[in-house]
């Protein structure tokens, strides 16, 4: 099984090809802003190793936010046209879930933490979700204005690792002895793999012709103001 895993939710722009579960291509740019102009020449890339390898492509999953609108869109559509062209399901992954692949690698041998990835939105707002080591959802993702109180039920019972674009700015608020923040911790498309490769066997696709995804602007539009401090 090949697939293509495209990831462009945040400022960083990755592709990564995968093979029976390994990566064997991996290409990324976190100078932000630059998506529109380098992710089909990653996807190209990703390409020539598959027609060098004599490889077809079964599956193409991309990161589906929550997410920054023109990311999303350029590699949502870009998945799209990769989907239609070469016939082939579409995969939504969820970009915390992303985050928290990533942020696993520095967390061994820590059964009862919880984790928490935040996408970075306006002042104090963040886009998250709270996961077990097993990513099992321990908090559905939801819009949160952070302040002093914020998770604290959560943080009296569990050492709480934080992560993602949104984490930083919180760090001088979220100041319980079991708050813990990560650095570096990005979204990319080689920590989609396990992901994509777990919904491709429970054959668990996207609708190629209406899938959108998860913009943030959108969950500002859903969510209650009251949740938004406005």
């Amino acid at each position: 099984m090949t697939i293509l895993h495209i990831e462009t939710s945040t400022h960083v722009c990755s592709v990564a090809l995968s093979h029976d579960g390994d990566c064997i291509f991996e290409i990324s740019n976190s100078e932000g802003s630059n998506h529109a102009r380098l992710l089909s020449l990653f996807v190209q890339q990703a390409l020539n190793k598959t027609h060098e390898l004599h490889l077809p492509v079964n599956a193409v999953p991309v990161s589906g936010g929550p997410g920054s609108y023109t990311g999303l869109r350029i590699g949502v559509s870009t998945a799209k046209g990769l989907c239609y062209g070469f016939n082939i399901p579409l995969i939504a992954v969820s970009t915390l879930e992303v985050l928290c692949v990533e942020a696993l690698k520095q967390l061994e041998n820590k059964e009862n933490m919880l984790l928490c990835p935040m996408i970075d939105a306006r002042r104090m707002e963040v886009y998250t979700a709270f996961y077990t080591p097993k990513l099992e959802v321990k908090l559905e993702i939801s819009a949160e204005i952070i302040t002093e109180g914020s998770f604290d039920n959560l943080l009296a019972e569990n050492p709480v690792y934080f992560f993602g674009n949104g984490a930083a700015k919180c760090a001088a608020t979220l100041t319980y002895p079991n708050a813990h923040f990560l650095t570096d911790i990005q979204p990319l498309a080689k920590n989609m793999i396990a992901l994509a490769e777990r919904k491709f066997e429970a054959g668990d696709f996207a609708d190629v012709a209406y899938y959108e995804p998860f913009y943030l602007k959108e969950f500002q539009a859903t969510t209650p103001k009251s949740l938004l401090g406005q």
